[in-house]
């Protein structure tokens, strides 16, 4: 994996193939390695090059243990995007790479030609506040979850009833986030950036074409949070994908990838 040494720190990204560039940013804790079962190839399929992120906190990119804020995240994929000398490009993010993206939209609007936000909001609501708090108290607590537990609370709190209740694909789920459990204390730095104030206002200035994304089944960014992203951002499309949870774009990836590639070539 290539590193980028920008701002300060050493950034971990991945670039698929040839073509006009596609940037891809993850959630709250998730490597940019996620995007490469279902998102990577149709979009390589399409054409595209593909440059995946991982964001401060997700190694090999540097931990930044003194913290760092949503405004360095996204001084650093203007930064990143800069010195791949790509600019502007398409981009896209899910949950908290949602956030970061739409504020670099209005920081950095003329390195983005087109985005794509997933399961995003532009305020936190009591719920997304309460997770919030829950999870830092429990970083900072220095609790060690059993994997089991944590395999299907996350799955509970992440997939959509479809998933829940089909035996034999809810039981590959939990294998997988059991072999590989979300440490909050390794993540903490990423803990609470989804706490912003109301900044759909400030959405209002945002003037590059935007696809928002809503998952009709998400407990943690409910649709209507996305829908108030994409009313608040002049002529932005909204499409919500029926059937998913929190990590629509890996359980219902055909529909997801379809409604990408069909707003990147308008």
């Amino acid at each position: 994996m290539p590193v980028a040494q920008i701002n300060g720190i050493n950034l971990g990204y991945d670039v698929y193939g040839s073509g006009e560039p596609v940037v891809m940013v993850t959630g709250t804790g998730a490597p940019g390695r996620v995007w490469r079962t279902h998102q990577v190839p149709a979009l390589r399929r399409a054409g595209y090059q593909v440059i995946t992120v991982d964001n401060r906190g997700i190694p090999p990119t540097d931990l930044c243990p003194e913290g760092f804020t949503l405004d360095d995240m996204a001084a650093d994929l203007a930064a990143l995007i800069e010195h791949l000398g790509q600019g502007p490009c398409r981009v896209i993010g899910t949950s908290l790479g949602g956030i970061i993206l739409q504020e670099l939209l209005l920081a950095r609007p003329e390195l983005i030609s087109q985005a794509v936000l997933m399961a995003s909001g532009g305020r936190a609501d009591a719920l997304i506040t309460a997770m919030s708090a829950g999870d830092i108290e429990l970083s900072e607590s220095g609790s060690k979850i059993p994997p089991r537990y944590a395999a299907y609370t996350h799955a509970l709190q992440n997939l959509s009833p479809r998933t829940l209740n089909d035996e034999e694909k809810l039981q590959d789920w939990l294998t997988v986030f059991e072999m590989s459990p979300l440490d909050p204390a390794a993540v903490r730095n990423q803990l609470g950036l989804e706490l912003i104030p109301d900044r759909l206002p400030a959405y209002r200035r945002i003037d590059r074409p935007c696809l928002v994304i809503g998952f009709a089944d998400d407990l943690v960014v409910r649709p209507y949070l996305s829908r108030e992203v994409a009313e608040a951002i002049p002529g932005a499309a909204y499409t919500e994908i029926p059937g998913c949870g929190h990590y629509g774009y890996l359980e219902r990836p055909t529909a997801v990838n379809s409604a990408i590639i069909d707003f990147f070539a308008r």
